[in-house]
């Protein structure tokens, strides 16, 4: 004869669950808003060009040092401003995923899904 109520502590155990994950989803999005407001820099063709991004991927200022300013090669500025924002944004990056390894104890890709 089969046993009713097998699972008597399953509520009170999934009541805990809830909580935490509850508490875990605060956290990220503190996280998430804290990464938000801060701002990465990155340099291209020693230090001539600058860019900065927020934590928003949004690109917030460009610096260019007059001395990377060549009339007859418009295309070397243009790569160094490229190379400069697409470092800048992979900082962004990196910190994101620092924040998730910390909030799910490295288990960021669980499974190779790629959270």
């Amino acid at each position: 004869m089969a046993r009713r109520g097998g699972f008597q502590g399953m509520p009170g155990n999934m009541n805990n669950l809830m909580k935490q994950a509850q508490r875990m989803q605060r956290q990220m999005e503190e996280q998430q808003k804290e990464l938000e407001e801060k701002e990465f820099t990155a340099s291209a063709g020693g230090g001539v060009i600058e860019v900065t991004v927020s934590g928003k991927r949004e690109v917030t200022k460009v610096k260019i040092d007059p001395e990377a300013v060549d009339p007859d090669d418009v295309e070397m500025l243009q790569d160094l401003i490229v190379a400069a924002t697409n470092e800048a944004l992979k900082q962004v990056e990196e910190a994101q995923a620092a924040n998730m390894n910390k909030m799910t104890g490295g288990l960021g890709s669980l499974g190779g899904f790629g959270l």
